[in-house]
């Protein structure tokens, strides 16, 4: 395996009992790639993480880390010795400690002298803008809080592997969107790899290098995010990535060729136009509002910029500017 390869999982399986949660998964990570693992709940996602940590152990297949076996059905490597942080998505601290015990605790097993370990621990946690919060204990913490301890004491590690379940899950808008970039920035700069466990669409797409996505355990499609988005594999992996509408018959566009079923993104379409559409839906967003119509192609959602033009009822037209081939529906 080639030492650019930082994690690599070969024919994967994961038991619980006699039932699989992970299904014969291949998957290569490069140092310095993110991956998004994207799907709903029981797909097998926080499993995949839990085995690469060595928390869960293979029913068939293998695991390597920088090219060393560290996982098979025969043997693992404790989670301990593996080069690996974890960010779990309920934070995982310690009730007694306080955070700068926290971030301290990996470097002192790694033989860092206490005073050492503090002030580093000490400079993580005013990186993550919470310096001042230092010896308060997870009780005394907000959610936000505890997930940036819990952040700065992966990094303390300096793996070469991040693990990263749903590490945004419990965040407001705001402070997802800052803990999402600081964690791209601190990974970026360790030339570390990452795999990022979400259910979260637009997280996946805005954090990754690669998207995976999983269904019921096993890999449905791996692709770049604007891939993913613009080329789902099937009906199912379409709806997962965003709004997706489905039309029928014969089109003149990009990505159209001849008569087919056809994906439809709503940015693919605009007002204005030659095929006669009825408003059937409005829904302002904010900063867009999504429209969903009729037309003789079939239903078609349509986002544009700003309040709403149309209400519900409108008799008006559109193009449709882009869309992917689909198979057959189910």
């Amino acid at each position: 395996m080639s030492a650019t390869v930082a994690v690599g999982l070969e024919g994967v399986v994961i038991s619980y009992g006699e039932a699989p949660a992970v299904r014969g998964v291949d998957l290569a990570v490069a140092a310095g790639e993110t991956v998004a693992l994207l799907g709903p709940s029981g797909s097998g996602k926080t499993t995949l993480l839990y085995a690469i940590a060595g928390f869960l152990p293979l029913s068939a297949g293998s695991i390597r880390l920088e090219g060393s076996l560290v996982s098979s059905p025969s043997a693992s490597t404790p989670p301990e010795q593996r080069p690996v942080a974890m960010v779990f998505q309920h934070y995982g601290l310690w009730p007694h400690m306080d955070a700068t015990d926290t971030v301290a605790y990996p470097l002192r097993r790694a033989g860092v002298g206490k005073g050492q370990a503090r002030t580093r621990a000490d400079e993580l946690l005013e990186q993550m803008r919470i310096g001042h919060l230092g010896a308060r204990r997870p009780a005394e913490l907000s959610g936000g809080e505890q997930q940036r301890v819990g952040l700065a004491r992966a990094l303390a590690r300096r793996p070469s592997v991040y693990l990263l379940d749903e590490p945004t899950a419990h965040l407001d808008t705001v402070l997802k969107s800052d803990l999402q970039a600081e964690l791209a920035t601190r990974v970026h700069a360790d030339g570390a790899a990452a795999i990022h466990a979400t259910h979260d669409v637009e997280e996946a797409l805005a954090v990754a290098d690669r998207v995976v996505l999983m269904r019921d355990g096993e890999i449905v499609q791996v692709a770049s995010p604007g891939a993913v988005y613009a080329e789902p594999a099937n009906d199912w992996a379409a709806r997962l990535t965003g709004p997706a509408s489905f039309v029928e018959g014969a089109l003149s566009v990009a990505g159209a060729d001849g008569p087919g079923r056809y994906l439809v993104r709503p940015d693919w379409v605009r007002f204005g136009g030659s095929l006669g559409a009825t408003v059937t839906d409005v829904r302002y967003r904010g900063t867009h509002t999504d429209y969903r119509m009729t037309t003789a192609l079939g239903h078609v959602l349509l986002r544009e910029p700003g309040p709403p033009r149309f209400a519900v009822g409108a008799e008006t037209a559109c193009t449709i500017e882009r869309v992917w081939r689909m198979e057959a529906a189910p």
